[in-house]
């Protein structure tokens, strides 16, 4: 079984764009989420070692998500996907405990520095 990898984003496109960004010969247990209630349901589940977190999702958005995550005690290595690039933005969701903010729209480009510096692929 690969790392448990979580892809959280309302729009079926946008997390289908992420999933095929990330490298072939990564060895990973994807799931998805549509909305992040069901991000908080797989990380309780231990099913987001990694998680790729959209901020603009309905209910719970991806901001809530990572408070709760703090609160409950964070230990997954978070990226946040989004299209709101605000300063503001950024600079909130490294307060929660994100570890990098990619902008929208992902690519393997942008993705693959991240999970290279941090180690989570080679």
């Amino acid at each position: 079984m690969g790392l448990p990898v979580l892809v959280a984003d309302d729009s079926m496109l946008a997390r289908r764009l992420l999933i095929n960004a990330l490298p072939d010969a990564w060895d990973v247990d994807i799931t998805q989420a549509t909305n992040g209630n069901e991000a908080l349901e797989a990380y309780r589940a231990g099913r987001a070692s990694v998680m790729f977190l959209d901020l603009t999702m309905p209910g719970m958005n991806g901001f809530e998500v990572l408070e709760a995550i703090q609160h409950e005690g964070l230990d997954s290595f978070i990226v946040v996907v989004s299209a709101d690039i605000q300063s503001e933005a950024k600079a909130r969701v490294k307060t929660l405990g994100a570890m990098a903010f990619v902008e929208k729209p992902v690519s393997a480009e942008k993705l693959l520095p991240i999970l290279r510096e941090y180690g989570l692929y080679e």
